[in-house]
């Protein structure tokens, strides 16, 4: 048995910080809704509300994804182990920040360890829009201590202790498990991530809402400081400052490598890219001109701007075909390496 190209409904989550921007991404809702997440590609632990996505189209639409993978786990997965929640690998999501993320952390290796409840986060953002200004925080300051970092919550000076760095479309922020971190006010991603939901939130503003818990003791448990913080890969990677490697006309640029996945960044001249390279599913996510994911038997998924597309391991020649009318495709194209560690709770 093989698998299609699949895309799947967009799960759609209200957020307190977010705005409407994700219409122009091809997300449909009321624009009086404040729609910070979307979730495209989720297999969460049942616990999670609207953690499992469902196939949008074609002969298994409506079929989830925890369905294919566990009547079809080998034409699904191929090589790939599932994850330590034992589901898909991958979570993917657009994000929209009309406001400012809390300051937060996610469980390290450590700290999953020692909770068999909780799931080390890895995660990644490629920055689809940004106001002029706009900004992420990664990371802690060199020279500051735990203590010194409470201290300075305390006084409400958190903000001082923040690596600050402003960011345009196309640069891609990596974020391991352990580094503090908020995405500011103004600013579009897209989120590639372990599958997990764990967060430890550390500061959100000042903002008085019961629902947004603080977790600083969590969070202190987890999170890096100094040269812990180093790992001898770029925090930020600009695609505007990276060569291409070009063949046929074709522009990949390597915007992030992690032991969980990668992603490269594709443009697309010629009439074709072909997807398979490996035994294990890619995913394809659309940031320009119009285009479909194609497999050998014509069975067709569509990648207009913001459509995320799951290429399963046993589907057979894949490939993207840019529209007639597109005088330029980009895509991120995220890959699972098998020997990825995900046995970690």
């Amino acid at each position: 048995m093989d698998l299609p190209p699949l895309r799947f409904d967009p799960i759609l989550k209200h957020r307190a910080w977010g705005g409407d921007r994700l219409a122009r991404w091809g997300r449909e809702f009321d624009s009086a809704e404040s729609i910070g997440e979307s979730w495209d590609l989720a297999d969460l632990p049942p616990g999670i509300p609207d953690g499992i996505s469902r196939v949008a189209e074609g002969p298994l639409q409506g079929r989830t994804i925890a369905d294919l993978r566990e009547e079809s786990p080998d034409a699904l997965l191929g090589r790939l182990p599932v994850a330590a929640t034992g589901g898909f690998p991958l979570l993917v999501k657009l994000l929209d920040a009309e406001s400012d993320l809390s300051v937060q952390v996610h469980p390290d290796p450590a700290y999953a360890a020692a909770h068999p409840d909780t799931f080390v986060k890895n995660e990644a953002w490629y920055v689809l829009e940004a106001r002029p200004g706009a900004a992420v925080y990664r990371g802690i300051h060199p020279g500051v201590t735990p203590e010194g970092f409470l201290e300075s919550l305390h006084a409400g000076r958190l903000l001082d202790c923040l690596v600050r760095i402003e960011v345009r479309p196309g640069d891609c922020v990596r974020l391991p498990s352990g580094i503090c971190h908020a995405l500011g006010a103004g600013v579009v991603v897209a989120e590639a991530q372990t599958p997990s939901d764990t967060t430890f939130r550390v500061w959100d503003w000042d903002r008085d809402d019961p629902d947004r818990p603080l977790h600083l003791e969590q969070a202190m448990a987890c999170m890096r400081f100094g040269a812990a913080q180093e790992d001898g890969r770029p925090a930020v990677s600009r695609a505007d400052e990276i060569p291409a490697v070009e063949t046929d006309g074709v522009q990949v640029r390597r915007m992030c490598s992690t032991d969980d996945f990668t992603i490269d960044l594709i443009g697309l001249d010629g009439d074709r890219h072909e997807i398979r390279t490996s035994q294990e599913p890619t995913v394809v996510l659309a940031t320009r001109g119009e285009s479909a994911v194609v497999d050998a038997r014509g069975r067709t998924a569509r990648l207009a701007p913001g459509d995320i597309v799951l290429v399963p391991a046993s589907c057979p020649s894949p490939e993207v075909r840019p529209a007639a009318s597109s005088r330029k495709t980009e895509f991120l194209r995220i890959d699972l390496p098998a020997t990825s560690p995900r046995t970690l709770a």
